[in-house]
């Protein structure tokens, strides 16, 4: 009977032994967690221009300041009338900041622009040859967009490079720009100045 309760204990054993494996090695139940990445915002992009040493289109995070643009634009100008604007306003997405200037502080439009090197000297060029050249320093984007083979997209983009490094010094670096090749700039070589 001794033998019959050691075969029985070991029979209980062995079920007890396999039930806890089958229990351990068995599938997870559920979904897998999954780590998502943390949320990032998108950045809010201004165009800041006026009375700022430093025009040009600056991005900044959510919830910056127009005193942050400022900064980011080297600060104000002396002439720049800081009681008309806010500087503690929330910056929005596409817009644009406008420093004005004092009364009767503004700059000249031809003073806003200095004057650079020409590639000709005056003796080369007759008073009438100049007239119809369009000047990639100053021309409006409808301008620039009436070049052969510049689009409107090239056009912003001969604007916006010449925002963020200044004004061309001679007619080659518009090769600079995305999108105008050697094929391009022969076609507009003799139709712009700087």
């Amino acid at each position: 009977m001794k033998n019959a309760l050691y075969v029985l204990l070991g029979v209980m054993a062995g079920f007890v032994l396999a039930g806890v494996l089958l229990f351990v090695s068995r599938a997870p139940a559920g979904n897998p967690i999954v780590l998502q990445p943390a949320p990032t915002k998108v950045p809010v992009a201004v165009h800041v221009i006026g009375a700022v040493p430093r025009p040009g289109l600056y991005e900044f995070a959510q919830g910056a300041r127009v005193q942050d643009a400022i900064d980011a634009a080297g600060g104000l100008l002396a002439s720049a009338n800081v009681d008309a604007i806010n500087l503690a306003a929330l910056l929005t997405d596409g817009g644009q900041l406008v420093i004005p200037y004092k009364d009767g502080e503004a700059p000249l439009e031809s003073a806003a622009q200095p004057e650079l090197p020409s590639s000709t000297t005056p003796e080369d060029t007759s008073p009438n040859e100049n007239q119809d050249l369009i000047n990639i320093n100053t021309a409006a984007l409808e301008e620039l967009d009436s070049l052969p083979g510049v689009g409107p997209t090239i056009a912003q983009r001969i604007i916006d490079y010449r925002d963020e490094n200044g004004p061309f010094t001679t007619i080659d670096e518009i090769l600079n720009v995305p999108g105008i090749g050697p094929s391009t700039f022969d076609e507009i070589k003799d139709l712009i100045t700087v």
